[in-house]
């Protein structure tokens, strides 16, 4: 007999959770009840491709109103870890300034995925994309922030699968 897999195992957890065990859960990932009722209402997932693929739907059906809604249940997003050398500690500055300057413009916390990058193109990556970001009109900038939350909830609801614990 071979061991089941550590995924395996998370996503069966997850799958025999409580309904609202698994509401509960699923609302770490995503601020949007809806979204977390829809998830979990169609469980059991046969695999981890299927949940992702289920998140994905369910992000894109999202009104303006509950993307705004999870959005501004996003806490900030972690300031990059900091680079020894000239000029880290005004670059972290200067986040942190935008940061703020972000949540004034938009109301929400500034939200950014960054999976497939490296941990020294981190602190660039997030200074480009929220400087890029703070010019937008706020209807230009709700879908992508929106996107970035889809982004983040899937990462996040990978690592619910893999590891979750009842």
């Amino acid at each position: 007999m071979h061991p089941t897999p550590p995924a395996a195992t998370g996503l069966a957890r997850f799958n025999a959770l409580p309904h609202s065990r698994a509401v509960a859960t699923l609302l770490t990932c995503c601020g949007c009840l809806r979204w977390a009722e829809r998830i979990a209402a169609h469980r059991p997932y046969p695999d981890a491709e299927s949940l992702l693929a289920a998140a994905d739907e369910a992000g894109y059906d999202l009104t303006a109103t509950e993307q705004i809604r999870a959005l501004t249940q996003e806490p900030p997003a972690p300031l990059p870890p900091a680079r020894p050398g000239p000029g880290a500690l005004a670059a972290h500055t200067a986040l942190r300034a935008a940061h703020a300057a972000y949540e004034r413009r938009f109301r929400y916390a500034f939200v950014i995925c960054l999976d497939g990058h490296r941990d020294d193109e981190m602190l660039d990556q997030t200074l480009h994309a929220i400087r890029t970001r703070l010019a937008h009109e706020p209807d230009e900038e709700r879908p992508v922030a929106a996107d970035a939350l889809r982004r983040l909830a899937r990462a996040r609801l990978a690592q619910l699968a893999a590891f979750c614990r009842q």
